[in-house]
């Protein structure tokens, strides 16, 4: 089917994408001195993905026995459970610290390189492949398709025509968040196109939109230490409840809690309905060390001590500046009433503002401005334990373009690793 003047194109393993799962398969693969490996990447760079994560900094992975990953796995977890046995937080970690770099472990059981630049990181990567010699980078190549005989993937097609035949095909494109790092999506296409399921592509660990007019009145403000709940209030179900941080911003909300409780709601049955109708609620608890016994004995103290300003002059103490306004609007007490003329009643509406603050959430922010892509290749058209396709012969798959997604804490990269190394075994 194929000339000879291609022959020379004729490598053993083939990978498609050199982001962290398609540089781990190489890896793996370069192993074997038998095997011929090449990286064909789009970009004119490796990893570029990379260097973006955990805001430049790079969170490698997280310290939590491997055998937890999967409980912080929402998307598909137990379909990576030989991965995870192949190639460990352990493994990447030694890895990276062979290669010269020490890591350090923060909030979360996060681990990040010591010189907090992603950069580091990508660079450990580049040296592990030049140590083999038996690994080829092709840059500026956009593969537009897999070249398959007899139902059986045997090369590939760049955009400039040119062709490259192999016994192994490694798909490792990457989702579609980020486009400007390469990943636009084209690898589900080229999928598809070999007869795979595509699940539905969604942004997860995605900012959110929200109550336009009160997110703007309080865009660039960060509550740290906060607790969240948010609510199916048609159905009366918590489908989410985080503590930590979370950031106003033009379109509504962001910051960790916010991202990670994305995961959830994507998955939450009808979401896109609920939001419309406008019952997909938010709770924000603005004092989650007080009771609200404890918090109604602390605003006394400040009224008393401020008992001859006025309302609007008497929560310096007790809130963010930026966020004074808006707890004023929202208590319905007269901001220029005396806090020595304040009632009960009021008092207690303030409090259950403070513990309650509400913000009706209206849906994601776009694919492309998410951490990781939700949905993907389908997980029963892959054999979890080699990554290998079960509808085409010899057509592998590794990282984002499966449909397997996790939360913050480094687990999307490890995912990344311990799928590409998987796949570049020989089996």
């Amino acid at each position: 089917m194929y000339n000879k003047a291609i022959q020379k194109n004729k490598m053993n393993v083939i990978i498609v994408g050199g982001g962290p799962a398609g540089m781990m398969a190489a890896l793996s693969a370069a192993k074997e001195k038998k095997n011929k490996v090449i990286i064909i990447e789009k970009n004119k760079t490796l990893g570029k993905k990379l260097l973006i994560t955990g805001k430049g900094r790079c969170n490698i992975t997280n310290s939590i026995d491997i055998n937890d990953f999967i409980k912080n796995i929402p998307g598909n977890g137990k379909f990576l459970f030989s991965c995870f046995e192949n190639f460990t937080n352990i493994d990447i970690i030694n890895m990276i610290e062979n290669n010269g770099l020490k890591v350090k472990e923060e909030r979360g059981n996060r681990y990040f390189p010591v010189t907090d630049k992603a950069e580091d990181v990508l660079k450990c990567f580049i040296k592990e492949l030049k140590k083999y010699n038996n690994i080829e980078i092709k840059f500026n190549s956009k593969v537009i398709k897999i070249l398959i005989d007899k139902n059986k993937a045997i090369g590939v097609e760049v955009e400039s025509g040119e062709k490259f035949l192999g016994d192994k095909i490694i798909l490792a494109t990457g989702g579609k968040s980020y486009p400007a790092t390469g990943s636009a999506g084209e690898g589900y296409e080229i999928a598809k196109e070999v007869g795979h399921t595509i699940e539905k592509i969604r942004g997860s660990l995605v900012p959110l939109i929200a109550d336009k007019n009160l997110c703007q009145g309080l865009q660039g403000l960060s509550l740290k230490n906060v607790k969240i709940v948010i609510k199916d209030v048609k159905n009366n179900k918590k489908i989410y409840d985080d503590f930590g941080e979370l950031l106003f911003t033009h379109f509504g909300l962001s910051g960790p809690t916010i991202l990670s409780s994305s995961a959830h709601l994507l998955r939450y049955k009808n979401i896109d309905s609920l939001f419309k109708e406008g019952n997909i609620k938010l709770f924000i608890d603005l004092k989650p060390a007080l009771t609200e016994e404890q918090l109604d004995l602390r605003i006394r103290r400040d009224f008393d001590e401020f008992k001859n300003k006025e309302f609007k002059n008497s929560l310096e103490k007790l809130l963010p500046k930026k966020m004074i306004n808006t707890i004023l609007t929202l208590s319905k007490i007269d901001i220029n009433k005396k806090v020595n003329s304040i009632t009960k009643e009021e008092r207690l509406r303030l409090i259950y503002l403070l513990k309650n603050f509400e913000v009706t959430i209206d849906g994601f922010r776009p694919v492309e401005e998410a951490i990781v892509t939700a949905g993907g290749i389908s997980t029963k058209e892959i054999n979890p334990k080699t990554m290998e396709s079960k509808l085409i012969k010899n057509l592998f798959f590794a990282g984002e373009i499966i449909d397997v997604d996790a939360y913050t804490g480094g687990f999307n990269l490890q995912i990344a690793y311990s799928t590409g190394y998987t796949a570049g075994l020989d089996n």
